[in-house]
This record gives C-alpha cells, sequence and structure tokens, in this order.
C-alpha cells in the first residue's frame, strides 16, 4: 500500500489544527483523496477543472456583487433610517420597538448576508434603546442575538444563492419557497414579544407610540434613497425582468452611487478601498465552493453518499425518522461551521441522500437554511453568542441564558417548516 496518501492527510489535518484558511484545507484533502484512488497526478484535475466551471457560471457573479453592497451599507446610516421607518409604523403595538428592531435585523441581514455584521451593525444601535425604553436586558440580549440571523431566507440571501449553485436547484424558486416560511417565522416571533410585553403589569409596561403620519412620512422621507435598493431586488428577484446576477449588478451601481456621490456617506477615495478588501475576503466563499466539489467528485467516485444511505436505512425507513435526525445533524453543523462552509461541504453529501427518501429539493433548502440559522445562536458555541458577548460586553452563559426561550420558539418552528413542507411550496 502507498503510504503517500496517509501522510500527505496528515499534514493536512495538522495545518488544519494550526488554522489553516479553510480553503487551503479543503483543496489539500480533495488533492490527497483524488490521488488515492488511483495514485496518478492527472486526478488532481479535477480540483482546476470544478473551478473553472464555477468561474464560467453567471450566477456566480452575484455573490461577490452582492457581498460587495453588503458591506458598503454597513458603513452608512442605512440601518438606523430602516429602524427608524419600522419603528415610525410598529411603535403603536406592545413590544413595538423591539418587534421594530426583529424586523430591522432581519431586513439587514438580507441585505448583507452576513449574521454576525447585522449583530455589530445594528446592535450597537439597539441595545441601548432597548434598555432605555425600559425593556429587560434578558430580553433585549436573547432577541437581538437570535435576530442576527433572521434575514437568510429573504432575498438577496446570499446562501440561498450559494445553496442554489451546490445542489443545481433554481435560485428563483428557492427565493419564491423560502418567502412564507420566513414571514411566518418573524410574525410569529413577533406575537412572542407582543405576548411578551402584554403580561407586563400596566406600570412598567413599555411606552407606546401612537401611528403618527407625519412621523412616518419625516421617516419614509429620511430613507428615500434607500427604498430603491429593496424595488430593484424584489422586483428582480420576484419579478423575473432581470436575472440574479443582473440584480446584484444593478443594486451595487445604485448603492455605489448614492452612498458615494449623493449622499456622501462613504469617502470614495479613503472609505471604498477598505470596503473592497473586506468584500474580497467574504467572498473566498468561491474558492472554497470550488475546492469542495473538486472533494465532491472524490465521494461520488467512492459512492460515498450510497454507503451512507444503506446506513441510514439500516437504522430507519420513516422519512420523518429521518428529517428529525437530519435537523439533530444540521443544528450540530450550524453550532460548528460558518454557513457557507456547511453548504459547500454538507449539502453534496445531503441532498442524493435526502432525495431516496421523498424529500423536494427545494423544501429541503429550506429546512437547511433554517436549521443553520438556528444554529447561529444555539449553545454551547454558536458563532452569534460570541459575536454579541464582545458586541455587548457581556458574559457568554449570559447570552446563553437570554437566548434559550427564543430558540425553544424557534424549534418549534423548524418542526413546522418540517413537517409542513408545503408552507415552503404552495407558492411554487
Amino acid at each position: 500500500m502507498n503510504s503517500y496518501p496517509p501522510l500527505a492527510l496528515g499534514g493536512v489535518l495538522f495545518f488544519a489544527l494550526l488554522e489553516a484558511p479553510l480553503f487551503t484545507v479543503i483543496i489539500g484533502i480533495s488533492m490527497v483523496c483524488l490521488y488515492a484512488i488511483d495514485l496518478d497526478f492527472m486526478a488532481l484535475q479535477t480540483v482546476i477543472i470544478e473551478i473553472n466551471r464555477l468561474a464560467s457560471m453567471p450566477v456566480l457573479v452575484a455573490l461577490p456583487l452582492f457581498t460587495f453592497t453588503g458591506c458598503l451599507l454597513t458603513e452608512t446610516n442605512a440601518p438606523r433610517r430602516i429602524m427608524n421607518f419600522i419603528q415610525a409604523i410598529a411603535g403603536w403595538l406592545p413590544g413595538g420597538l423591539a418587534i421594530s428592531a426583529l424586523c430591522s435585523c432581519a431586513l439587514f441581514t438580507a441585505l448583507t448576508g452576513a449574521s454576525g455584521v447585522t449583530i455589530v451593525a445594528l446592535g450597537g444601535i439597539l441595545y441601548p434603546i432597548l434598555l432605555e425604553k425600559g425593556y429587560g436586558e434578558k430580553l433585549s440580549l436573547g432577541l437581538l442575538t437570535t435576530s442576527g440571523s433572521r434575514g437568510l431566507l429573504f432575498p438577496p440571501s446570499l446562501p440561498i444563492i450559494l445553496y442554489g449553485v451546490v445542489a443545481q436547484v433554481d435560485i428563483g424558486l428557492i427565493f419564491k419557497a423560502a418567502l412564507v416560511p420566513g414571514l411566518f417565522i418573524i410574525l410569529v416571533l413577533a406575537l412572542y414579544i407582543v405576548w411578551h410585553e402584554w403580561r407586563k403589569p400596566q406600570g412598567i409596561a413599555n411606552p407606546r407610540a401612537p401611528v403618527s403620519f407625519p412621523r412616518v412620512k419625516q421617516a419614509f422621507r429620511e430613507g428615500l434613497w434607500d427604498w430603491p435598493i429593496l424595488i430593484i431586488i424584489l422586483g428582480g428577484v420576484y419579478g423575473g425582468f432581470v436575472t440574479i446576477a443582473e440584480v446584484s449588478a444593478l443594486v451595487l451601481l445604485y448603492v455605489l452611487i448614492v452612498e458615494c456621490f449623493i449622499l456622501k456617506e462613504v469617502s470614495f477615495f479613503r472609505q471604498l478601498p477598505k470596503v473592497v478588501i473586506e468584500s474580497t475576503m467574504l467572498s473566498g466563499a468561491i474558492i472554497i465552493l470550488g475546492a469542495a466539489l473538486g472533494l465532491t467528485g472524490y465521494l461520488v467516485d467512492e459512492q460515498i453518499p450510497e454507503k451512507i444511505l444503506e446506513f441510514l436505512t439500516s437504522l430507519t425507513q420513516n422519512r420523518y425518522v429521518f428529517l428529525a435526525g437530519l435537523n439533530l445533524f444540521l443544528l450540530v453543523v450550524g453550532c460548528m461551521m460558518d454557513i457557507f462552509s456547511a453548504i459547500v461541504i454538507v449539502v453534496p453529501i445531503m441532498v442524493p441522500v435526502a432525495l431516496t427518501y421523498g424529500i423536494d429539493p427545494i423544501h429541503l433548502c429550506i429546512i437547511f437554511l433554517v436549521n443553520l440559522e438556528i444554529g447561529y445562536s444555539t449553545p454551547p458555541v454558536g458563532i452569534n453568542l460570541f459575536i454579541a458577548s464582545l458586541k455587548f460586553e457581556k458574559p457568554v452563559t449570559m447570552l446563553y441564558r437570554a437566548s434559550i426561550p427564543w430558540l425553544i420558539l424557534l424549534l418549534l418552528l423548524l418542526a413546522v417548516v418540517t413537517y409542513v413542507p408545503t408552507l415552503s411550496l404552495f407558492a411554487l
């Protein structure tokens, strides 16, 4: 037996423990595994072929462009303007400010595609305001920590685009399928906030702001340059007038012109280069994707999905039991990995197995994304817990306790999304 593949694999894992970049680790594993199949360096061309194939996919252009747009918006006052407008509309409800915070986080996460960015960008604004208006510390921390990932089901969600590329599923259909479950989750969480605030004694109930048309008008006018972003995205995705790649280019061009030359919230020469570098680093998921698809070639050649399926069917052939096990597995994955790495590594293995259980591939995508949304805030190692701990300067154990009520509710909603596929598929 040739000793080079085991030694090489050990070397790759050693560098992984030293926190080498993820894409280099995956490329290393892919190359070692492909070489081990036939001990032929020609097999290593698979990785290069997959990266080249990805580069020729028009839809992949949307990933770096939307990432650039999201990074650019975090440098502006757009989050505060969005928050002010939603608060002007929802302030009359019990817990209206908290509901405004929830919706603002969901909207901003959808635009940026990054959960942690939302906590950093909006958390610093919302947390002191919530405390000042009489909302409890536990409620405020739990709300902001778990709301940071709520918008990943709405366009122009980068995880949805990446999932569609990896699973070879129509991205437009995924967006249409994700809209109702996403709105349903937001609605139930908002009702929970109303119920939580309604139970308070009248003496400590949070003040409500009656709807004032002049205030709504003022907040709308302040965000006048922001609303076309939503119109372009929603019209492009759901109207079918342009492709996802074209939508991403239009949105980026609009945001650049408005923020750099009209509102001048971002300096074209001083701040923009920093935003370009930041977005380029975040767009590294494309390199990871090419490397992971090279590894997928090895998994297919070695019939790994078929072996996993044989193992699972030996345990159960019940579709509902499989879905329960899949949810548990994905929650763990969501804790341990960022969402982009999870998609490129897990999806190629998971999709063919799930199809044999008769699970619709688009419904499977919604299940996958809801799980990873929750995983971001699941103890003990959900990344949002640590980001919130640093941002709010609170012990992470306090974030655990604050997030538990929200996580219980989200897990119940996950069960509904999982076992009621009509919620995702009736609009298709």
